[in-house]
């Protein structure tokens, strides 16, 4: 995982995440101090096989970034659903990746927040075909890294691809 960072206007570039406007991870990596540590860079690798499983539709990526105990969660049509991990990765088996339609990557870090050395919330933002979503995606590291425990999802927009 590289360290190497890039500024825009309101973005920063972490090795191939961008990740926008100021992030602030354990008080040490800021756009002005992009200091990074091997513990940070587990999480990193965590989340991009997250955004990997995802757009590859990858089940066995999938269930070795998510504790085989968690939940996900979603409200938007007004009624709480809970999927356990089990149904939601057999879901994804079941899906037309996003690689095989030759999609752009659209996935991004929004936020990381550290609850403590061993826990932390990730806010992200990612599109599977025309579906935009934003996740917040609760970690916790374990004996075999860090692991999602919680996931709760929002479907921020779905894009109009008539008009390309």
């Amino acid at each position: 995982m590289s360290s190497h960072w890039q500024n825009t206007s309101d973005h920063c570039h972490i090795g191939h995440w961008w990740v926008r406007g100021f992030v602030a991870i354990m008080g040490a990596m800021t756009r002005t101090n992009p200091t990074s540590t091997p513990e940070m860079n587990e999480l990193l690798d965590a989340i991009q096989l997250y955004f990997d499983s995802l757009y590859y539709c990858d089940t066995e990526m999938l269930n070795a970034v998510f504790h085989e105990s968690s939940s996900l969660f979603d409200a938007d049509e007004g009624k709480l659903f809970v999927e356990p991990i089990e149904s939601f990765s057999n879901d994804v088996g079941g899906r037309t990746s996003p690689a095989s339609k030759g999609q752009a990557r659209e996935d991004e870090i929004l936020m990381i927040d550290y609850l403590s050395p061993i826990s932390a919330t990730v806010k992200i933002r990612l599109r599977a075909h025309e579906n935009v979503f934003v996740d917040h995606l609760g970690f916790v590291k374990t004996e075999d890294g860090w692991k999602i425990v919680s996931k709760i999802w929002h479907l921020e927009r779905v894009v109009d691809n008539s008009a390309a």
